[in-house]
């Protein structure tokens, strides 16, 4: 162990530190070589944008715009479905289902899961010109904020807000929409994280540019072929495209690497067991080797048990020297036929094989299935006519998630899309044996009008992936009775206050209007819920369930170090019996006190703070923060 250490200080370099912490948090100013590229490093730290002297790296319009919308903080708040969530199947469930735009969604998650997702897949909008793909947001600035934001000119703001708010299907388009979502998960992934995305030659190559200015070209692992289509199309202009792309990107490539895929009957057949060998079958493999690759000793006359001598042919030497040999013979590893005559073999027991086998960068339909194969899973689901126009099937999602990791980690899909990805899963778990979680996010847009998804009864995209979780898991519990795995889901809604809350929210003081506030009773205008669920995932818990403890009737919500008071009326006998449990229980120490702002009058706030200062006095000498939140 010393040695070990010894030996790779002596490799350290003095400023190995440094760029270790440079490679963690600027992996796009790496070259695909390693080294670290300084003039791309300048750019990515200045305050204004110099285009003039920028050196070579992917451009497009709204490249800062869209890094200006990676950095700000998201304004929804996370409403629980409280129907779904109250279910059985689904109150302890670890899968999660957030319907919104998946940038807040992101948002959301990082603030709970960065650096511990193990695999996000996504097969964001191809950009093809009739996959709907235009790009709007919602975010209302003016030509002057930007501006004064990005440093730019009034020209360059004009067409960033033409480009994002009246619409467009544009290469910068689509390059300024999945710009911060990336820039998001790439913190999500953690340290041995992998992320595979789906695309077709449209923006295939743009994409390639993009991930390498997010992830660093020294993180890009490889370009899968998705072979998605089983026969030729004759009514083209010019090929019959039967493949998609997948890109695959680590977090830090020499932290992840790929799951061996399992070995196939195939392959397994051809080991047998001619001799009835208690080690299992095997497979006859040439004893002989190259004579330019054999030492002296690897050249000799071998005899069989049986007597029989055998000699090299031309150009040959034996795979081992003789003792070597001669011991394999002794414990049965060297096959001379049936009637013992034949040229001697080594017995390669399938034991000793690796037991996998590399993945190739082809993915064949026979193996990990075709649009069509999406279509008629979708179709046995939904009988009455399939919701979704594109679903990829679920062979190609297990065949990620087989390559990604072992078997206990959390999977992110930000298109979720048909719900595929979920799917796989519980298919995963339950004939794996494994122990998979899901994350999916899908925007709740409108069907398209007349569709086969309006047709069928669906209002919105989202309700067509919960849907189908719902359907698939009915049927894999009916196939599978005795399983334990986890099919159920909840679900959380991404929600953001109108514009007329928001506006007497700005102008809320608490100096001056915290009393009126009370009186409206904002609490129940968001919904108690909806606060802790918000406030739980901030907290960095995830979407965990609090405790609820009693303190004179007055209830409060307890996770390890934060202790939540939302309701209104925290009277001086419930404040009394809350610094009665700090001082008495050993075990209950919440370092924060978060307030719902609104709920509490000047005079409250002011008395809790008063009274939680005695804390620092007693024994136990407690610090406790007041965290008042609005």
């Amino acid at each position: 162990m010393v040695k070990e250490i010894r030996q790779r200080n002596e490799q350290v370099k003095p400023n190995e530190r440094g760029l270790r912490v440079l490679r963690e948090n600027f992996p796009g100013c790496f070259r695909a070589d390693g080294t670290f590229d300084l003039v791309r490093f300048q750019e990515e730290i200045k305050e204004t944008t110099d285009v003039v002297s920028e050196g070579y790296e992917l451009k497009f319009l709204g490249k800062e715009y869209a890094k200006m919308l990676a950095a700000l903080d998201t304004e929804t708040v996370l409403v629980p479905d409280e129907e779904q969530n109250a279910q059985p199947e689904n109150a302890a469930s670890g899968n999660i289902y957030l319907s919104g735009d998946n940038l807040d969604g992101l948002k959301h998650l990082l603030k709970s899961y960065a650096h511990s997702v193990k695999c996000i897949y996504i097969d964001p909008p191809y950009n093809t010109g009739s996959d709907g793909f235009v790009y709007n947001d919602t975010f209302a600035f003016t030509t002057a904020e930007l501006v004064q934001k990005l440093d730019i000119d009034e020209e360059e703001a004009a067409r960033i807000l033409d480009m994002t708010t009246r619409g467009s299907a544009s290469h910068s388009a689509w390059l300024t929409f999945l710009y911060p979502r990336l820039m998001l998960a790439r913190d999500l992934l953690s340290e041995d994280g992998v992320i595979f995305i789906s695309i077709d030659d449209n923006e295939q190559a743009n994409l390639k540019l993009l991930c390498d200015d997010i992830f660093g070209e020294n993180n890009f692992v490889d370009t899968v072929i998705w072979q998605k289509k089983y026969s030729p199309q004759n009514a083209v202009e010019w090929f019959s495209e039967n493949h998609d792309f997948i890109l695959v990107y680590a977090r830090q490539k020499e932290k992840w690497h790929p799951q061996l895929l399992p070995r196939t009957e195939e392959m397994n057949a051809r080991y047998r067991n001619l001799d009835n060998d208690p080690r299992g079958p095997w497979k006859a493999e040439n004893a002989t080797a190259q004579a330019g690759h054999g030492t002296a000793s690897q050249f000799y006359v071998l005899k069989a048990p049986n007597g029989k001598e055998h000699t090299l042919p031309s150009g040959r030497c034996w795979l081992y020297t003789q003792p070597v040999m001669q011991k394999m013979i002794a414990e049965q590893r060297v096959w001379f036929g049936e009637d013992g005559n034949n040229v001697p073999a080594i017995k390669r027991f399938l034991s000793e094989v690796k037991q996998g086998i590399a993945c190739q960068t082809i993915w064949r339909y026979e193996d990990v299935g075709h649009t069509q194969e999406g279509k008629k899973e979708l179709k046995a689901l939904f009988p009455e006519g399939i919701p979704f126009e594109t679903p990829k099937p679920t062979r190609l999602l297990r065949r990620i998630l087989q390559l990604s990791g072992e078997d206990d980690f959390t999977v992110l899909d930000f298109f979720g899309g048909s719900a595929t990805t979920a799917e796989a899963v519980m298919q995963e778990n339950i004939e794996n044996d494994k122990h998979l979680r899901y994350i999916l996010v899908q925007i709740a847009d409108r069907v398209e009008a007349g569709s086969e998804a309006e047709k069928t009864g669906f209002h919105t995209l989202d309700e067509i992936g919960r849907e189908r979780i719902r359907r698939a898991a009915e049927k894999l519990r009916a196939a599978h009775p005795e399983t334990q795995a986890d099919l159920g889901f909840r679900h959380y809604t991404l929600s953001a206050a109108s514009q007329d809350t928001l506006d007497k929210l700005d102008a809320f003081d608490p100096t001056r209007d915290a009393d009126m506030f009370v009186k409206d009773n904002w609490l129940a205008k968001f919904g108690k819920e909806t606060v802790l669920a918000t406030w739980l995932v901030r907290d960095h818990y995830g979407f965990a369930k609090p405790e609820v403890l009693d303190f004179a009737g007055y209830p409060a919500y307890f996770m390890q170090h934060h202790l939540y008071l939302l309701d209104e009326g925290l009277s001086e006998e419930a404040m009394e019996a809350l610094l009665v449990r700090y001082e008495t229980d050993g075990t209950f120490n919440p370092e924060n006190l978060v307030l719902f702002g609104y709920s509490f009058t000047f005079d409250e706030r002011a008395s809790l703070d008063i009274n939680v200062r005695r804390l620092k006095d007693t024994g136990k000498s407690l610090a406790v923060h007041i965290d008042v939140r609005y």
